[in-house]
């Protein structure tokens, strides 16, 4: 089975064209087993692709069409293996989700009845500079090249962010969490200051329609970290190297989605919040990316059986 995955039908060898059928049936039984006995989801990912391959080399199709459905299997693949490794890492996501909004909406109240209480965690005159930008709003929008360059440094930013929250999880899970209760609580008082300053509808319509992918993001890198530092700290009853090997597949494959979020997310912030599209609009689309966003990190990737737990 494994041969006839790189090669045509027509390259085997008789004795490996004969076993091929019966190898391909039992592969999808195995596959029906394991779908049925809701074993781990990387085995059903793994028969999945396996009877695809074979599909292929019994009923090959002409070499573009071939093409083209091992490309729709390899989106499928990555589609589904996002959400799937969230799930599996859900207590970490859970922590990492609490340490960085219960600092928000506490840098957020404090801001707004104390409006001082936002110098002491950001600089009084970034702060009075963004005051003054929200409080203009964004009527007439902005020029395509600033939109551009204002989406290159959101790039910029944000992926740095998410890759900090994560790398740092190497301390024991420790310099993650550190970082997001930072992030939460300057994102707050930032907020929160400016809201206090008669500008919060503005705000709020600015960031409402990136904001799930940018602070979802951290979140979701944040929660990779503690789980990165988790598996030093707590191995169970193999060596830490051990431990981390049993995760990484599962953190690559959270960061690297955390990071795709994030380009999206800039691509919004640049060209879309600022735009001078009602605001009404805005919170309509930011809305239904929540919703959207919620539902596949939630449910794509279920149907194929019940999904390991982890850290």
């Amino acid at each position: 089975m494994q041969r006839a995955q790189t090669r045509r039908i027509r390259k085997l060898d008789p004795e490996e064209v004969r076993r091929l059928a019966p190898l391909y049936r039992d592969t999808c039984a195995d596959l029906s087993r394991a779908q049925a006995s809701h074993y781990s989801a990387a085995l059903v990912d793994y028969l999945q692709a396996l009877s695809a391959s074979a599909h292929g080399v019994l009923y090959s199709a002409p070499a573009k069409g071939r093409i083209a459905q091992r490309a729709r299997a390899h989106a499928h693949a990555v589609w589904v293996a996002f959400p799937r490794a969230v799930r599996r890492h859900w207590r970490s996501m859970a922590i990492a989700f609490l340490l960085f909004f219960v600092p928000f909406f506490g840098g957020f109240v404090g801001a707004w009845v104390d409006p001082t209480y936002a110098f002491k965690i950001a600089p009084e005159p970034m702060l009075r500079q963004l005051t003054e930008s929200y409080r203009q709003g964004f009527s007439t929008g902005r020029d395509a090249g600033q939109d551009t360059f204002m989406a290159g440094f959101y790039v910029y930013n944000n992926v740095g962010i998410a890759l900090r929250c994560f790398a740092l999880g190497v301390l024991g899970g420790l310099g993650s969490a550190v970082y997001l209760v930072y992030n939460g609580l300057a994102t707050g008082a930032i907020m929160g200051y400016v809201a206090s300053q008669g500008a919060g509808d503005n705000i709020l319509t600015f960031v409402v329609g990136h904001s799930t992918f940018e602070l979802g993001a951290i979140v979701i890198a944040g929660g990779a970290g503690l789980s990165l530092g988790w598996s030093m700290v707590s191995p169970g009853r193999v060596t830490r190297i051990a431990s981390l090997q049993a995760v990484a597949k599962d953190l690559v494959v959270i960061v690297s989605g955390a990071a795709f979020m994030l380009l999206l997310a800039a691509m919004i912030e640049g060209y879309w919040s600022a735009s001078g599209l009602s605001s009404t609009l805005k919170r309509s689309i930011g809305g239904a990316f929540f919703v959207t966003i919620l539902a596949y990190l939630a449910l794509v990737g279920r149907e194929a059986g019940a999904e390991e737990g982890a850290r």
